[in-house]
């Protein structure tokens, strides 16, 4: 078993900067939806809150040059998700 380190500092409501072992990230948003940066890839989280249900997609930053090409839909598994969100919440506040 190793040792593991995390430690999360939070700059303004819904903005933090995260410490670990494998280096510094920057998450932004809160419940549902959150964005976290870190060495140039993006990684963004979208989720139902309460549910336990959450997608995730990671991408590179823009100016890194890819081997394979990439979709031109490859954002869309997030618009929907993040869709689904906010219909979840509309209705759950109610």
């Amino acid at each position: 078993m190793g040792f593991l380190f995390r430690k999360r500092i939070k700059l303004l409501p819904g903005v933090w900067l995260n410490l670990s072992k494998g280096g510094v990230s920057t998450s932004i948003g809160g419940k549902g939806l959150t964005v976290n940066i870190k060495s140039g890839k993006t990684k963004t989280t979208v989720g139902i809150p309460g549910t336990g249900l959450n997608y995730s997609e990671t991408s590179a930053a823009a100016h890194q040059v890819h081997k394979t090409p990439i979709p031109a839909r490859a954002g869309i598994p997030t618009l929907v998700w993040l869709l689904i969100l906010v219909v979840a919440m509309v209705l759950l506040l109610k």
